[in-house]
């Protein structure tokens, strides 16, 4: 098992590396001085987020361990045309701090309804991609009144015990050995490097011990987007059929031949159904 999750880094990272260069963009998303703020979210803890474009808000929720705001690279310019998009660095991601209290899925959802009601809205949409899928599903479960749609990328049904993939196992050592180039980087804009092995210890406990359900599923209200690759490396067809199931308003659609990293696979596929979910009148290219 610990060789399987090895080769999934090694791969999981060297495409995020080559994709990246594939979307590059003159804007640094996740690295720009020019609009990056801070929101303190209690206990001295301070987040990291930008906003590019103008009309209603859309917030963007990255993936965990690997993700950051930049793995949204493609998709950023192109809703920024018709929405204010706004993106939020996780606690423990780059710029964002780690803070001292035990991650979890009602933190992060605590997290980005602290920065919706910083900027003052009262309504957003909502697309999250993997670790930022299982937030949005407890942001839209824990304040249904501030979400008004969402699109949830690579992430389903979380029961305590994944027989699909077993349990996660992140580390400094093995993420270095994985991809040092990607994560030195990284680290290099941590406000504590020193702490960030602390961080995976507690994103791996969050991963392993969350439960993210039918009592979770069955208190979102607005309509949700599923979007899912057949391959998914980290979540089975069942388990996403079961996120279908129960979510009252929700429509999946599960693009063959695609891992985890759905977005990354078949962009224009992804945008498609991204469109006409929002129905945006941009652009399919």
């Amino acid at each position: 098992m610990k060789a399987l999750l090895t080769n999934l880094f090694f791969l999981f990272s060297l495409e995020i590396l080559l994709t990246v260069r594939l979307f590059a963009q003159p804007v640094p998303y996740g690295y720009n001085d020019d609009v990056g703020q801070y929101i303190d979210v209690g206990n001295n803890t301070q987040l990291y987020y930008e906003i590019y474009g103008s009309g209603d808000p859309l917030l963007m929720l990255h993936g965990g361990v690997y993700g950051y705001i930049d793995e949204f690279s493609g998709l950023i310019p192109k809703l920024s045309e018709k929405y204010q998009v706004i993106c939020l660095g996780t606690r423990g991601h780059v710029k964002s701090d780690i803070g001292h209290a035990p991650f979890t899925y009602d933190q992060r959802a605590s997290d980005a309804h602290q920065l919706i009601k910083h900027l003052g809205l009262s309504n957003v949409s909502v697309v999250g991609f993997s670790d930022g899928g299982m937030s949005a599903y407890k942001l839209a479960a824990n304040y249904p009144e501030v979400v008004a749609q969402m699109i949830v990328i690579g992430a389903g049904d979380l029961p305590i015990k994944r027989i699909d993939t077993g349990p996660m196992r992140y580390s400094a050592e093995s993420l270095m050995q994985a991809s040092a180039e990607y994560f030195e980087h990284r680290l290099n804009h941590m406000p504590e490097p020193d702490r960030w092995n602390e961080s995976l210890s507690m994103i791996t406990d969050m991963y392993n011990n969350s439960i993210i359900s039918k009592e979770t599923f069955t208190k979102i209200t607005c309509p949700v987007l599923l979007i899912a690759g057949e391959k998914d490396e980290y979540f089975s067809q069942q388990s996403l059929q079961k996120a279908h199931e129960y979510i009252p308003d929700a429509h999946l659609e599960v693009i063959q031949g695609c891992g985890h990293v759905v977005f990354f696979c078949n962009f224009q596929e992804v945008w498609k159904l991204t469109t006409e979910f929002l129905k945006l009148d941009v652009a399919k290219g």
